[in-house]
């Protein structure tokens, strides 16, 4: 008897088995090793790889997608110069600034989420930020509000943007932890009635490095190639900043012309500042 009850729930475990697909199969038995995980179906995109995101469009389709500054600090009128500054009718998103500003993320959010409500009816630019540097904290914040255009500055190295990747895609192609956000709110204009923002994110997302030292124009190339990078911004003033030249002088242009180069080869858009929209060539991403 001892050994018929042990054939039967023998069969009964295969035949569980035989039920789940061939990832699951597999990983509901043996040793949990995350090199061989086969990523579960729960987040899958179901739209067909819907693009909500009007800065996304653009850049898909090859046109100018152009950014104003936001830096203001004065916590009275911010969030109607905010609006104001999202309404603008070239605009596709706003660069708040969190490297060089006193803004600080509750500010952000409380911009963000005040442009996506019936209080700012005219905006038309999707929020985006400049992070201060490469960290998990400071792009989790910039997304948990609500940004759909991620610029990170002083990228020197391919791993560097990597580690950027890293931050900004929720698995399996990075490692951005799924947590509390004001994402419904500061994206309702955008993002439609029933469409998961977890499942669509990925897809949507901007994602633009900086590039502004001596050792990242060195490394442009490789940095310009890492997947998930959408965006090369060839930085003008720390690029004069870390070099000791201006621009017109001819070190200084050798560098910026390294950047262009390497970041058109790799496909990849390239950005810089409003000012250089009809004066250089390859430039479709900018900053105002």
């Amino acid at each position: 008897m001892r050994h018929s009850t042990k054939l039967i729930a023998a069969a009964i475990a295969a035949a569980a088995l035989t039920l789940l697909s061939g990832g699951q199969a597999v990983q509901a038995q043996g040793p949990i090793d995350p090199e061989t995980w086969v990523y579960g179906p729960r987040f899958d995109d179901t739209t067909g790889g819907l693009i909500w995101n009007p800065a996304k469009k653009q850049l898909l389709k090859g046109k100018p997608v152009i950014g104003p500054t936001v830096s203001t600090t004065n916590q009275e009128t911010m969030n109607e110069t905010y609006c104001s500054i999202a309404s603008q009718s070239d605009a596709d998103f706003t660069w708040t600034e969190m490297q060089h500003s006193g803004v600080d993320w509750g500010d952000a959010w409380r911009m963000w989420a005040y442009a996506g409500s019936d209080q700012c009816p005219g905006r038309k630019a999707v929020p985006g930020a400049r992070v201060a540097y490469t960290d998990e904290r400071e792009i989790q914040h910039a997304l948990d509000g609500g940004a759909m255009v991620l610029v990170v500055p002083t990228v020197d190295t391919v791993e560097e943007a990597r580690e950027v990747v890293q931050w900004t895609y929720f698995p399996p192609m990075g490692k951005r932890s799924n947590g509390g956000s004001q994402t419904a709110a500061a994206l309702a204009p955008w993002l439609p009635a029933g469409v998961s923002y977890r499942n669509t994110f990925n897809n949507n997302i901007v994602l633009i490095v900086m590039i502004e030292t001596i050792e990242g124009v060195k490394n442009a190339a490789a940095i310009a190639r890492v997947p998930g990078v959408h965006a090369v911004y060839a930085a003008s003033g720390d690029i004069g900043n870390f070099s000791g030249y201006i621009e017109g002088d001819r070190p200084y242009e050798r560098l910026i012309s390294h950047i262009a180069k390497h970041t058109l080869a790799a496909g990849k858009r390239l950005c810089g500042p409003y000012s250089w929209k009809d004066t250089r060539s390859g430039y479709t991403c900018f900053l105002r």
